[in-house]
């Protein structure tokens, strides 16, 4: 199969694991054996945003490559699927339509729908609200809250607003929200469902990627997924620092 060929697929897959959430060293093994698997000796170099592809053509020439990453969320399906894919290659090495008309069905795999996604992030409140010491008023409210500030994720997401200022309104509306619930029903603890609501929006595989490549040796990549934890991490709490401060101030 043809150098150029061989990248498309390789980047491609490698796309796929970036902006499905895979960790740098995973990205940079697997991409390096789609390549052997075609016979040609490959070095990735995978970043936040960004892949970076060198291969060794057999006439000894170098090409390389770069396949830019905007759009990330975190898919595990779609991760283990290209894991499957790579491991596949390995024994049984696909024609290039083949292999583009694969990795076109992992890319467009099912997810589950919004009512699915929204039910878990209800849950997930519900759990995590009683988990810091709620009551189960507490954890209804919570539910409630979850319930719509996940929807606005949704949407907003499509409207690829900026992240900071994404994730500040959702700190925001839920801590508005928490105190609004405790005016209207004083029973209601507005720490407990704070504690539980802000769950939904913790990046616990972003922080927890970024740690595992730094154990594996990609400081650079760890620091910038680390960053970008702290980044929304930050933007949350001051959302909701800055709905308290004015509960305060109006009650």
């Amino acid at each position: 199969m043809e150098v150029n060929k061989v990248i498309d697929i390789a980047l491609t897959a490698g796309e796929i694991l970036l902006g499905n959430g895979a960790e740098s060293y995973r990205i940079d093994e697997t991409v390096a054996k789609i390549c052997l698997s075609y016979g040609v000796t490959a070095e990735c170099l995978s970043m936040s945003n960004g892949i970076l592809l060198s291969v060794a053509g057999c006439d000894c020439s170098q090409n390389t490559a770069m396949k830019r990453v905007r759009q990330k969320h975190v898919d595990l399906y779609r991760i283990e699927l290209i894991n499957a894919f790579s491991r596949e290659l390995e024994t049984t090495p696909l024609s290039y339509e083949q292999a583009k008309k694969r990795l076109q069905e992992i890319d467009q795999a099912p997810n589950f729908s919004l009512h699915i996604r929204t039910l878990a992030a209800c849950m997930t409140g519900f759990v995590y609200t009683l988990f810091f010491n709620g009551t189960l008023p507490d954890a209804f409210v919570s539910i409630l809250i979850c319930l719509a500030i996940y929807r606005m994720l949704e949407k907003v997401a499509e409207l690829g607003f900026f992240q900071f200022m994404e994730f500040y309104f959702a700190g925001l509306a839920i801590g508005g929200a928490s105190i609004l619930a405790h005016i209207i029903l004083p029973e209601i603890n507005e720490n407990n469902v704070i504690s539980g609501a802000i769950m939904i929006l913790i990046p616990g595989v972003t922080l927890t990627n970024g740690i595992k490549d730094a154990l594996y040796g990609d400081f650079f990549s760890g620091l910038a997924k680390f960053y970008e934890a702290m980044l929304v991490v930050t933007a949350v709490c001051a959302g909701i620092a800055t709905a308290l401060f004015i509960g305060l101030k109006g009650w």
